[in-house]
């Protein structure tokens, strides 16, 4: 049985004072919820926020990680800082990180091995662009960039995938429960296809893309459908908390 399992990522919003007045006010309101939940807030509060976790059983997640231990990396943060942090799991291939700074698969192959090494989870982001969505071709790049993000990857364990249609992110646009579902199940077939049916029935796979308090119940409600990963509804207690919780205050 999969337990559903409830991402937010904060992007690049917060303070160190906001980020943690958040992180307090999800603990107090979510740590006995039966779900696996992570907030992903930025580089810079990471640490604060890992303190006002402690107990908690919220995970602290990082929105993104260079691709090398340690060295002449100007401006990267490594996985050995984010473990020094008490970070737990890590967001990669974010379609922000695909299109706005141009990361293909194999620099996001090579940052999820390094993490995997590192005992991280990963939480893979994989998705489509609109003009590739009316091509025709959803599938086709959903199938590439998870051959390409899960290259020498053998063991899934500490792996979430995250179906993303770039279309969706940030545009108030969301596919419809179905279309999602459509497209996680062939996630889920191609899962047992490069690996077994075992993965794939074990596999979580979230969607995100302007999910919100009213769509996050019916998206849970689908077969194919694990989890979510929320961007800009997790940026404040009172939109968060009910997506966590499906409900949608009617």
């Amino acid at each position: 049985m999969r337990t559903p399992y409830i991402a937010g990522n904060w992007k690049m919003h917060k303070t160190t004072a906001e980020a943690e007045e958040l992180a307090r006010s999800l603990v107090r309101s979510l740590d006995r919820e039966n779900k696996k939940v992570m907030i992903a807030p930025a580089f810079t509060a990471l640490g604060p926020v890992k303190g006002c976790l402690e107990g908690s059983h919220i995970l602290l997640g990082a929105q993104n990680m260079g691709p090398e231990e340690q060295g002449a990396h100007t401006g990267e943060v490594s996985v050995l800082m984010l473990k020094d942090l008490g970070v737990e799991a890590v967001i990669l291939g974010h379609s922000e990180r695909r299109h706005k700074y141009g990361e293909q698969d194999d620099l996001i192959n090579r940052k999820v091995r390094l993490a995997l090494s590192h005992d991280l989870e990963v939480v893979l982001c994989v998705g489509e662009t609109l003009e590739q969505r009316e091509g025709g071709v959803t599938r086709r790049i959903v199938e590439q960039q998870i051959r390409g993000g899960l290259k020498e990857v053998g063991d899934l364990g500490r792996i979430t995938i995250a179906y993303e249609p770039v279309w969706a992110i940030g545009t108030g646009k969301t596919a419809t429960p179905k279309d999602a579902d459509d497209t996680h199940g062939f996630i889920r077939d191609l899962l047992s296809r490069l690996y077994s049916a075992k993965v794939a029935e074990d596999t979580v796979i979230q969607y995100g893309g302007s999910v919100k308090p009213n769509n996050a119940a019916e998206l849970m409600s689908m077969e194919n459908i694990d989890g979510l990963l929320v961007g800009g509804a997790s940026l404040a207690a009172d939109s968060f908390v009910p997506i966590v919780r499906y409900d949608t205050g009617s």
